[in-house]
């Protein structure tokens, strides 16, 4: 056995644990073949995952939360491979994500895009936002709302968008909140400690505080 299927095999144990079964052979061997490091990372609030290009003797390098869903996760990993590919093409002569980076993440996802992969509801909703497809997958409100239903406790999720105007609310785990007006795509709310005024994602995950 040589060197890129050792590399092969260890990769993919351990992409078994976080994608769907049936894409753990392809992303395996894109590893290999586009020789970059994947690691996986405790969440982080500002972002899904990042990539890296080559800079001081290291390689690429991919990032993804190691709590995301098997179907988020491969999305966002997906949409991090196609930055390495677009900057192997254009370096950074082009837009981070402009027509280029576009092009390689429909067409990477492309071979994908089967309900033997996602379920149809993704599905569904992966196909209509790669029309178009924004910075960050989480940007997009309608495959949020979907990848969301099969996070592991999807039934305790509760977005801010649902709770009526005036509600107290928690976020990071102690700051309490009181939820304002809507202005464009966010709601103003204000921090009840301090009077300071921010602008939520109407998707947020937060804990209502009753009574």
């Amino acid at each position: 056995m040589d060197l890129r299927d050792e590399q092969y095999k260890r990769n993919a144990v351990i992409l078994a644990k976080y994608i769907p079964e049936s894409c753990v052979e392809r992303i395996a061997h894109w590893i290999v073949d586009f020789d970059f490091k994947l690691k996986i990372k405790k969440e982080r609030s500002s972002k899904l995952g990042d990539y890296t290009p080559p800079h001081n003797g290291l390689n690429h390098t991919i990032t993804i939360n190691f709590n995301l869903n098997r179907y988020a996760f491969l999305i966002t990993l997906v949409h991090e491979v196609a930055h390495l590919v677009t900057f192997n093409e254009f370096r950074n002569t082009v837009a981070p994500h402009g027509a280029e980076w576009k092009e390689n993440f429909r067409r990477l996802m492309q071979p994908m895009l089967d309900t033997e992969v996602f379920p149809p509801d993704v599905l569904y909703a992966l196909r209509k936002y790669l029309q178009n497809p924004a910075a960050a997958s989480c940007t997009d409100a309608s495959l949020l709302r979907t990848l969301k239903l099969y996070d592991d406790n999807a039934h305790e999720i509760v977005f801010l968008e649902y709770l009526p105007y005036k509600t107290h609310f928690i976020y990071n785990d102690n700051r309490i909140f009181e939820k304002g007006e809507r202005v464009r795509k966010r709601f103003r709310c204000k921090e009840l400690s301090t009077g300071n005024i921010y602008l939520f994602n109407p998707l947020t995950e937060v804990e209502a505080i009753s009574g």
